[in-house]
C-alpha cells in the first residue's frame, strides 16, 4: 500500500471526509486528494504531523517493519555522522544535509532522522524551515529525546532570530532533572558497562564545567566585574590543565585533545583581556 492508499485507508477508517483531514493540517481538501489518487506526496514536514493525527507512528503510516527502520535509521546517522567531525557544528553541513534527505526520501518523516536535520540546517538563514520541523516533531513524535531535543533546537533558533520570548517559552518545556541516564548506569551497573557510562558523564560534565565557567564570566564582564570574571577563567583553566596527559577511551577521545573546549577556553581568554 503506498502512502496516498494509507491516508486514504486511515481516513476511511476515521470516518472523516477528505475536508476535515485538509481543515485539521492546514491545507485544501484537493492537496489531500492530490494525496490519495498520487499525484503528489505529502511534504515530509506534513508527515508528523498526519501520524499524529491518525495517532499512529510515522513508520506505522508508511507500513514499515520497525525493527528493519530503525537499523536502516541508524545506518544513515552513521553515514551522515561522517560529515560532522569534531566541532559544535558539522565540518561539512551540505554532506549532512544530502545524506539525510536522502534517507528521508526511503523514510519520509522519520522523527530520527527529521531530529538530525534540523541541527545542520543553518541558522538564521533557514529558521522557518526548522521551527516548521521543530513543532511537528513536538507534536507528533513518540520518543521523550527527539521532542525534547526539538524543544531546545527551537528555544536556541528564536535567540538567533532575536524571539527572546519564544526562547524562553521553549525552555520551559525542558524538564529540570538532577541526574542522567549515564549518571545513573555509571552509579549502578558493573564492570564495562558502569565503565563505559562513567566515561562518557565524565566527557560531558567535563564540557559542561568549563562552559558554565565561561557563561558565568561573560555575565560578570557585562555587570563590570572583571575580577570575578578572571576567577571563572582561572578555574577553567586549573580544570583543563588537569587533564593533561588525559587518554581516550573506547568511547571518548582525549579530553585535552576537544576541539569544542579549546574553543571555549579561547573565547574565555578573550573575553577577560
Amino acid at each position: 500500500m503506498n502512502l496516498g492508499e494509507k491516508i486514504k485507508s486511515l481516513r476511511k477508517e476515521k470516518n472523516i471526509s477528505q475536508e476535515t483531514l485538509a481543515n485539521h493540517l492546514g491545507l485544501s481538501f484537493q492537496a489531500v486528494s492530490k494525496w490519495e489518487t498520487g499525484v503528489t506526496m505529502p511534504d515530509v514536514s506534513m508527515i508528523p504531523a498526519i501520524a499524529y493525527y491518525f495517532g499512529i507512528s510515522t513508520d506505522e503510516l508508511f507500513d514499515y517493519s520497525r525493527y528493519e527502520t530503525e537499523k536502516n535509521v541508524e545506518a544513515i546517522v552513521d553515514e551522515y555522522s561522517k560529515y560532522w567531525g569534531k566541532s559544535e557544528r558539522p565540518e561539512n553541513p551540505k554532506m549532512c544535509e544530502k545524506v539525510l534527505r536522502e534517507g528521508l526520501k526511503k523514510y519520509p518523516g522519520n522523527d530520527i532522522l527529521l531530529n538530525c536535520l534540523i541541527c545542520v540546517l543553518p541558522v538564521p538563514e533557514r529558521a522557518a524551515e526548522v521551527i516548521e520541523i521543530a513543532k511537528a516533531l513536538i507534536a507528533s513524535t513518540k520518543i521523550d529525546e527527539v521532542r525534547l531535543d526539538s524543544y531546545r533546537i527551537l528555544a536556541e533558533t528564536y535567540k538567533a532570530t532575536g524571539e527572546y520570548t519564544l526562547c524562553k517559552d521553549a525552555i520551559e518545556h525542558i524538564p529540570e532533572i538532577y541526574f542522567t541516564k549515564l549518571y545513573t548506569a555509571a552509579d549502578l551497573l558493573e564492570g564495562e558497562e558502569g565503565f563505559m557510562a562513567a566515561a562518557k558523564e565524565r566527557s560531558l560534565a567535563f564540557e559542561h564545567l568549563i562552559y558554565m565557567l565561561y557563561k558565568m564570566a561573560e555575565y560578570y564582564v557585562n555587570t563590570g566585574e572583571k575580577g570575578k570574571a578572571e576567577k571563572m577563567y582561572g578555574e577553567a583553566k586549573a580544570v583543563i590543565e588537569a587533564m593533561n596527559g588525559d587518554y581516550p577511551t573506547k568511547w571518548t577521545r582525549s579530553l585535552e585533545d576537544r576541539e569544542e573546549i579549546v574553543k571555549i577556553e579561547e573565547k574565555l581568554k578573550n573575553l577577560i583581556n
